[in-house]
């Protein structure tokens, strides 16, 4: 499978670009940084990623451990009594001794299966770099997500009180005799309409605050975004560099490929499983035998070299041949999937990436475009030139916009946060070597 020289959606030339690293630092946000590495050390996600690290680096001890030899200490004592022809007799026996065990890896069988458990502990580790990423890219987005959900609630706030003025106006107006009373009506309907928007954006906010303190290893509580209020500008896209650099910057693709490694390898095992075994067995140590009247000490050992054949098992070695031949397609496919999984991402993420920033450009102008319709409507309503409804169109549209400029501005800060996952990254980099999450 040949992979792509250059990204479709990329723009300029494809030069390679460093892997991320610490790529929430572009956005220059304390605080952001702050969850970041409180979610790195006590994330359970991460917790439970490491244990299992742990056990399978275990597994791949436990597996190179049956390449050297086996040493055991055994020690025995007896005493019992037997009738015979001279009457009672009455034996002591003790022993202690050293036996050795080694099986001679002819075929690389053991070897191959001390390799299969280390590639998939190798992989378990690039899982552990993609949860890395995973998290930190979660983190990012709930945490501008309760941003702009206070950024809402706080233009919502804005809106009731300008409406809240408006009607006022309106009202005073009629209480003058200058307005129709379906103009107070309409005035009190917009404003209801704004008030009953809060809620909805409360509880968004209440639901993104909870999320990411979960992401951070606690109980559910509303202070894990800090005290940030109004959504930043969206740093600079990063750099896509060329497709061919995914496979070194991303860990789920080198998890892949060592999963990959790995099947290959316990097939080779299953195939010399099926080949002689030769094991040496040596044992030395010494004894004492009572008697009563003779007593006889000394020390004994023996040699034993073991070759054995498998002849007939039912086909069950070749059923493991077979097994780990369809194990290791399976895993070229998924080698591969992930690869063009990984691809459409990036791709995905440049595409988005650029069609916020057009969007948000459109919205900026269109919220101007809007505030100029109100003001203008606005004057011509209180100067007695026009009637109400354009004043309430007016107002429902401009409000509208200005909410979804502030969607669109978070938008654009997810899509650069998920262009930073897609593109991966070299994960020792992006946090000091003595911090929890890296050991």
């Amino acid at each position: 499978m040949a992979i792509p020289a250059l990204f479709i959606e990329a723009e300029g030339d494809g030069n390679a670009s460093r892997p991320l690293g610490r790529w929430w630092e572009a956005f220059d946000d304390a605080t952001l940084t702050r969850l970041q590495e409180e979610a790195l050390v006590r994330n359970l996600d991460v917790v439970q990623a490491q244990a299992r690290l742990r056990q399978v680096e275990a597994l791949a001890r436990a597996e190179k451990a049956a390449l050297f030899p086996s040493l055991t200490l055994g020690g025995r004592a007896g005493r019992d009594r037997q009738q015979s022809a001279g009457g009672e007799t009455t034996v002591s026996n003790q022993s202690l001794s050293v036996a050795a065990g080694y099986e001679v890896d002819l075929w690389q069988k053991l070897g191959k299966q001390s390799e299969a458990a280390s590639l998939t502990a190798d992989a378990s580790r690039e899982e552990l770099k993609a949860l890395y990423i995973r998290l930190t890219a979660q983190v990012a987005d709930l945490y501008y997500l309760s941003v702009e959900q206070r950024a809402q609630l706080a233009l919502s706030e804005h809106i009731v009180a300008t409406l809240t003025d408006t009607l006022a106006r309106v009202e005073r107006r009629y209480d003058a005799g200058l307005a129709h009373p379906l103009d107070v009506y309409q005035a009190r309907q917009n404003l209801l309409e704004a008030q009953e928007s809060r809620p909805q954006f409360a509880a968004a906010l209440t639901a993104s605050d909870h999320a990411l303190s979960i992401l951070l290893g606690r109980f559910p509580d509303n202070t894990a975004s800090g005290l940030l209020r109004a959504l930043p500008a969206a740093p600079e896209a990063f750099a896509a560099g060329l497709p061919a650099s995914l496979l070194q910057n991303r860990p789920d693709i080198g998890a892949a490929f060592l999963r990959l490694a790995a099947r290959d390898a316990e097939m080779a095992a299953a195939i010399a499983e099926r080949f002689p075994s030769l094991n040496l067995l040596a044992t030395y140590g010494t004894g004492r035998i009572d008697l009563g009247a003779l007593v006889t000490t000394g020390p004994f050992w023996n040699l034993l070299a073991q070759l054995s054949l498998p002849l007939f098992d039912a086909g069950r070695r070749r059923a493991a041949v077979d097994r780990s031949e369809a194990a290791l397609a399976e895993a070229v496919a998924a080698y591969r999937q992930t690869v063009l999984r990984a691809v459409q991402e990036v791709e995905d993420a440049l595409a988005r990436n650029r069609a916020s920033e057009e969007r948000l450009a459109l919205l900026t102008e269109r919220v101007a475009a809007t505030a100029a319709s109100l003001r203008l409507s606005e004057y011509n309503y209180f100067e007695g030139l026009s009637e109400y409804l354009p004043v309430l169109v007016a107002q429902q549209l401009h409000f509208r916009t200005e909410s979804a400029l502030l969607a669109a501005r978070r938008q654009l800060l997810a899509d650069r946060i998920s262009l930073a996952r897609s593109l991966g990254g070299s994960w020792p980099e992006t946090i000091p070597a003595d911090h929890p999450a890296a050991q």
